[in-house]
């Protein structure tokens, strides 16, 4: 005595797309030049330049933690009380604008030396 389920409608708006992906695929490796293949793999020549990239990352981590990690702390002890309207000031340009130059200024020159790593490589 229930109610009859009433059948689903489906409205079709525009006609169906064609889907031809092996086509498009085709049409993209016929019009790119072949992939380049890699170089094999060197490890004598390879474990040199790995070394190099190691010590220029750790040499900027170790400047970023010299120069900016004490930060916080040398505030707390030489800043300005905070009470003081301008001390906060000084203290939120301290902590959140002078890092950003400093970090620019080390991701440039650890991006400059690590192209400059590569080259060399490469030139060998």
């Amino acid at each position: 005595m229930g109610a009859e389920p009433v059948p689903r409608r489906e409205v079709v708006t525009g006609a169906p797309r064609a889907r031809r992906p092996a086509a498009r695929a085709r049409r993209t490796l016929s019009r790119n030049s072949p992939a380049p293949r890699p170089a094999p793999y060197d490890e004598a020549r390879t474990r040199p330049l790995m070394r190099r990239q190691l010590r220029a990352a750790l040499t900027v981590v170790a400047f970023l933690a010299a120069t900016l990690g004490p930060l916080p702390v040398l505030l707390r002890l030489l800043g300005p009380a905070p009470a003081a309207p301008h001390g906060t000031l000084v203290v939120w340009l301290l902590l959140g604008a002078a890092p950003y130059p400093v970090l620019l200024c080390a991701g440039a020159w650890y991006v400059r030396r690590a192209e400059r790593n590569e080259a060399d490589e490469q030139a060998r």
